[in-house]
C-alpha cells in the first residue's frame, strides 16, 4: 500500500491521498489501453492510473462521455446492466457505489469486478495530482478553516486536514465531497491508510481475516473491521490475556469508528445488517450527524427489529461506552461543556478521559454543583444515560463480574433493563446470593447513569410505574427528581401496583447506598455534608475521612441535635434527611447499616416475618438478643423513632384518622419533640383509633419500656436525674421505679428538697399513668401473671386497664406470686388514686368538676 504522508498524532495515518484521488471520479483518462480486461501483469487486473486525459482537461462531475467507465469494463459490465440503473452507468463514482453496496446473495457481483473495482480504488488512492480538485469543491470552506487554508499543496494534507474538521464544514458540496470519498475508502479496510499496518498482527490473533477476495465479495472486508471492533469490546469483557488488541490498533479502531460517526453508511457492517431496519423504522430519518444511529438505536429493542442489526448497534454502543467521540451527536453537543468543566483534561489517559462513563459523571457532577450545561449536550447525556441502563451489556464491568449470577438468576432477559432489575433483585437477597463485585460493579452503573435525578432513564421503573406516576404523582413536572419521591409515599398503599413496587425498591436499594444518587437531597444537603462530614465533590467515590454509606448517618445525627448539642443541620436539609427516613422505614432494605449489622439477626429471629414492616418490628421486639452491632444499630434507630414518630410512615398512615381528630397540630409541627406519640397514647381508645394503629401504638410503648433513652420526652426531662439517682438502670421501668421511689421517700421523709427534678417528676407522672393502661406495661406484674390471666381472663383485652380489672375481681383464684404482685398494685393505688387507670377514666368528669370548683 502507497505511503499516505503525514502521520497524525491521533491517526494512525491521514487518509488524505486517498480521500484526494477518490476526486479522480470528476476527472478520469481516456480509455487508451483502459480495456485490457482482468489479465493484467502478475495475475492482476490493470485500470487507468486516474490521471486526466491529454492536456489535462477530462469530463468532471464523476465521468462522462469520452472517458474511461466502469460499465464498459468486461469484468463488470453485466454486474452494472444488473444492479446499476442505466442513469449512473457514466459515472463511474456512482457505479462504484452502487457496486460496494451490494449485499444481497441474489446481486453478489463476480469475483472478476470485485477485484477490478479494489484495484482500481487502490490506484486512485496512489495519485497526488489532484488535489486541486479539493481545493476547488472546497474553496470557501479551506478560507474559513485556517489550519486547512495552510496546508501546502501537493503534500498529501488538505483532504485529512479536512476530514478531521469534517463537523465544521458547513458548504454542502464539501461537505458531500468530503463524505462521498469518505463511504468509499471505508468500504474495505485495506484503504484506511495505515489500518493494515496497525492492525495485521490483531487481524492474525482474532482470526478477523478469513474473508479473502476472490472468494467472498472483496468490499466485505468491513467484516474485518467489525470483527476487530468485537475483539476490543470482548477484551474488556472476558479479562482474557488470550483476548488482546494491540494499542496501535484500538487508536485506530476507535478512530475509524469515530470518523464514520456521522454517517452510518461508513460503518460497512452495520449498515449492511441495519438497511432493512432503517427502512422499516428510520424511513424518514435524514442521514448525517448521526441521526440514523440515534433512530435505530431508539428502536434497538423493538421485536420486529432483526438480530443482526441489534447485534451491529450494540457493538456500536460498545465502542461508545469506550470512547464518547464515536458518538458525532454527543461529541458535538457537548463539546464547549467538556471543555468548560475540565472533563478531557490532556494529561489523562486516553482509556479513561475518553471513557462514556468518566464523561457523564463529570458532566453531572457540573449539574449537580448547579453549573449550566448546555440544553442539547443534557439531551444527549440522558439518551446515554437511558441507554446504560436499558442494557447491561454496554457496561463491561457488568459482564466482567456479574456473569455468575445472569447465567443462574437472570438468562433471558437481555432487554428493556430487566437483566439489570434482576441483578438488583438478586442483590437486594431476594432471589439468592450476588458477589461483592458484581454489587460494586451495580452500584457504580447506577452512579454513572443517575436514574434517581430522573426517572425516564430506568425504563423498567418508568414502564412499570407509569400507571402509578398518571395517578398519584401526575401534579409533580414530568422528568422531576421527585417523582421516585412521590412513589416511595405511595408505597403500600391502594395506588401502588406490584410490578412498580419491585422495581422502585430495587432502584431504592442502591439509591439509599450513596446519599449522592438523591438529587434532592443532595442538592439540600452537600453544604451541611462537606461542613459536618468532611464529604468532598458529587463525582468523588470514596473519601478516606467518610465514605458515601456513612455521610447520611452524619447528617441525620446532625439532624437531631438540640441547640445546646450545637452544629445542627439547615432547616431545608433537615428536612430533606427527615424525608429519606421516613423513606427507609418502610423496608430495612432500604436502611445499608442496619441491614449489614442485622442480617445474622434477620435470618436468626425474624425469617417469618415478612410483611411490610415486620421486621423491624421483630428485631425491637428481641431487642436483648441481638449481637451488639445490630442492637446498637437498632437501639438508635429507635431512639430516633420517639423523638420523630412520622418516621413510622405506615404507622402515620394507619392513624390517620386519630391524627386528624385528636393530633394535628404535633403532625404539622416541623420539630415533633416525642409530641406526637404522647398524644396517640393519650387517644388510644377514642372511637376513631382503628385496630392497626392501636397495634401499633402499643408496640411502640412495649418497645419503650425496654429502654427509657426510647421515651424522647421522658429521656430529655429525666436525663441527668437518672445519670445521679439511678446509675447503671437501662430498663424504662426500672428508671421509673427508681425515681419514683425517690420521690416518693423525699415525701414522706419530708425532704427540704426533692432530688428528682420538678421537669422530671411531671414526666415521671405521665409515665406511670400510661403503664397502668396495659400489664404488659408492667413486666414484672405481667411475668407474675402469665398463667392467671390464661386460665381467668382469656378473652379480656389488654387495653383500658382490662386484664388488671379481671385480676382483681379473681383476686381469691390467682397464684400466690400473682396475687402478691396484684396487691401491691392496690396499695399502690390506694396512696396514689391517680395511678388507678379505670378510676380515672370512669370519673374523668367528676373529677374535672370537682376540681374546677
Amino acid at each position: 500500500m502507497a505511503p499516505c504522508g503525514r502521520v497524525r498524532s491521533h491517526w494512525p495515518g491521514p487518509l488524505a491521498l486517498l480521500l484526494l484521488s477518490l476526486s479522480l471520479s470528476a476527472a478520469e483518462p481516456a480509455a487508451a489501453g483502459a480495456g485490457q480486461g482482468a489479465a493484467g501483469q502478475g495475475g492482476q487486473q490493470q485500470v487507468p492510473a486516474g490521471g486526466p486525459g491529454p492536456g489535462g482537461r477530462g469530463p468532471r462531475g464523476g465521468g462522462s462521455s469520452g472517458g474511461w467507465k466502469l460499465a464498459d469494463e468486461p469484468a463488470c459490465r453485466e454486474d452494472v446492466t444488473r444492479v446499476c440503473p442505466k442513469h449512473s452507468w457514466a459515472n463511474n463514482l456512482a457505479v462504484l457505489e452502487c457496486l460496494q453496496d451490494v449485499r444481497e446473495p441474489d446481486n453478489e457481483i463476480s469475483s472478476d469486478c470485485n477485484h477490478l473495482l479494489w484495484n482500481y480504488k487502490l490506484n486512485l488512492t496512489t495519485d497526488l495530482k489532484f488535489e486541486s480538485v479539493a481545493r476547488e469543491v472546497c474553496k470557501s470552506t479551506i478560507a474559513e478553516i485556517k489550519e486547512c487554508a495552510d496546508e501546502l499543496a501537493g503534500k498529501g494534507y488538505l483532504v485529512s486536514c479536512l476530514v478531521d474538521h469534517r463537523g465544521n464544514i458547513t458548504e454542502y458540496q464539501c461537505h458531500q465531497y468530503i463524505t462521498k470519498m469518505t463511504a468509499i475508502i471505508f468500504s474495505d479496510y485495506r484503504l484506511i491508510c495505515g489500518f493494515m499496518d496497525d492492525c495485521k498482527n490483531d487481524i492474525n490473533v482474532l482470526k478477523c481475516g478469513s474473508i479473502r477476495p476472490g472468494e467472498k465479495d472483496a468490499h466485505s472486508q468491513g467484516e474485518v473491521v467489525a470483527c476487530l471492533e468485537k475483539g476490543l469490546v470482548k477484551e474488556a469483557e472476558e479479562n482474557d490475556p488470550r483476548i488482546k488488541v494491540s494499542d496501535e490498533c484500538k487508536k485506530a479502531i476507535l478512530r475509524v469508528a469515530e470518523l464514520s460517526s456521522d454517517d452510518f453508511h461508513l460503518d460497512r457492517h452495520l449498515y449492511f445488517a441495519c438497511r432493512d431496519d432503517r427502512e422499516r423504522f428510520c424511513e424518514n430519518t435524514q442521514a448525517g450527524e448521526g441521526r440514523v444511529y440515534k433512530c435505530l438505536f431508539n428502536h434497538k429493542f423493538e421485536e420486529s427489529m432483526s438480530e443482526k442489526c441489534r447485534d451491529a448497534l450494540t457493538t456500536r454502543q460498545k465502542l461508545i461506552a469506550q470512547d464518547y467521540k464515536v458518538s458525532y451527536s454527543l461529541a458535538k453537543s457537548c463539546k464547549s461543556d467538556l471543555k468548560k468543566y475540565r472533563c478531557n483534561v490532556e494529561n489523562l489517559p486516553r482509556s479513561r478521559e475518553a471513557r462514556l462513563s468518566y464523561l457523564l459523571m463529570c458532566l453531572e457532577s457540573a449539574v449537580h454543583r448547579g453549573r449550566q450545561v448546555s440544553s442539547e449536550c443534557q439531551g444527549e447525556m440522558l439518551d446515554y444515560r437511558r441507554m446504560l441502563m436499558e442494557d447491561f451489556s454496554l457496561s463491561p464491568e457488568i459482564i466482567l463480574s456479574c456473569r455468575g449470577e445472569i447465567e443462574h438468576h437472570c438468562s433471558g432477559l437481555h432487554r428493556k433493563g430487566r437483566t439489570l432489575h434482576c441483578l438488583m433483585k438478586v442483590v437486594r437477597g431476594e432471589k439468592g446470593n450476588v458477589g461483592l463485585n458484581c454489587q460494586q460493579a451495580l452500584q457504580t452503573l447506577i452512579q454513572e447513569t443517575d436514574p434517581g435525578a430522573d426517572y425516564r432513564i430506568d425504563r423498567a421503573l418508568n414502564e412499570a410505574c407509569e400507571s402509578v406516576i398518571q395517578t398519584a404523582c401526575k401534579h409533580i413536572r414530568s422528568g422531576d427528581p421527585m417523582i421516585l419521591s412521590c412513589l416511595m409515599e405511595h408505597l403500600y398503599t391502594e395506588k401502588m401496583v406490584e410490578d412498580c413496587e419491585h422495581r422502585l425498591l430495587e432502584l431504592q436499594y442502591f439509591i439509599s447506598r450513596d446519599w449522592k444518587l438523591d438529587p434532592v437531597l443532595y442538592r439540600k444537603c452537600q453544604g451541611d455534608a462537606s461542613r459536618l462530614c468532611h464529604t468532598h465533590g458529587w463525582n468523588e467515590t470514596t473519601s478516606d475521612l467518610m465514605p458515601t454509606g456513612a455521610v447520611f448517618s452524619c447528617l441525620y445525627r446532625h439532624a437531631y441535635r438540640t441547640e445546646e448539642q450545637g452544629r445542627r443541620l439547615s432547616r431545608e436539609c433537615r428536612a430533606e434527611v427527615q424525608r429519606i427516613l421516613h423513606q427507609r422505614a418502610m423496608d430495612v432494605k432500604l436502611d445499608p447499616a442496619l441491614q449489614d449489622k442485622c442480617m445474622i439477626d434477620l435470618g436468626k429471629w425474624c425469617s417469618e416475618k415478612t410483611e411490610t414492616g415486620q421486621e423491624l418490628e421483630c428485631l425491637q421486639d428481641h431487642l436483648d438478643d441481638l449481637v451488639v452491632d445490630c442492637r446498637d444499630i437498632v437501639g438508635n434507630l429507635t431512639e430516633l423513632e420517639s423523638e420523630d414518630i412520622q418516621i413510622e410512615a405506615l404507622l402515620m398512615r394507619a392513624c390517620e384518622p386519630v391524627i386528624q381528630t385528636f393530633c394535628h397540630e404535633m403532625a404539622d409541627n416541623q420539630i415533633d419533640s416525642g409530641d406526637l406519640m404522647e398524644c396517640l397514647i393519650q387517644n388510644k381508645h377514642q372511637k376513631e383509633m382503628n385496630e392497626k394503629c392501636a397495634i401499633g401504638v402499643t408496640h411502640f410503648q412495649l418497645v419503650q419500656m425496654k429502654d427509657f433513652r426510647f421515651s424522647y420526652k421522658f429521656k430529655m426531662a429525666c436525663k441527668e436525674d437518672v445519670l445521679k439517682l439511678c446509675p447503671n438502670i437501662k430498663k424504662k421501668v426500672d428508671v421509673v421505679i427508681c425515681l419514683s421511689t425517690t420521690v416518693r421517700n423525699d415525701t414522706l421523709q419530708d425532704a427540704r428538697e426533692q432530688r428528682v427534678s420538678l421537669k422530671c417528676r411531671k414526666q415521671l407522672r405521665v409515665e406511670e399513668l400510661e403503664m397502668t393502661e396495659d400489664i404488659r406495661l408492667e413486666p414484672e406484674l405481667y411475668e407474675a401473671c402469665k398463667s392467671d390471666i390464661k386460665n381467668n381472663c382469656p378473652n379480656v383485652p389488654y387495653g383500658n386497664a382490662q386484664i388488671i380489672e379481671c385480676l382483681k375481681e379473681n383476686k381469691k383464684r390467682l397464684s400466690n406470686r400473682c396475687h402478691q404482685k396484684v396487691f401491691k398494685l392496690q396499695e399502690n393505688e390506694m396512696m396514689d388514686p391517680e395511678l388507678d387507670y379505670t378510676l380515672m377514666r370512669v370519673c374523668k368528669q367528676m373529677i374535672k368538676v370537682i376540681v374546677a370548683r
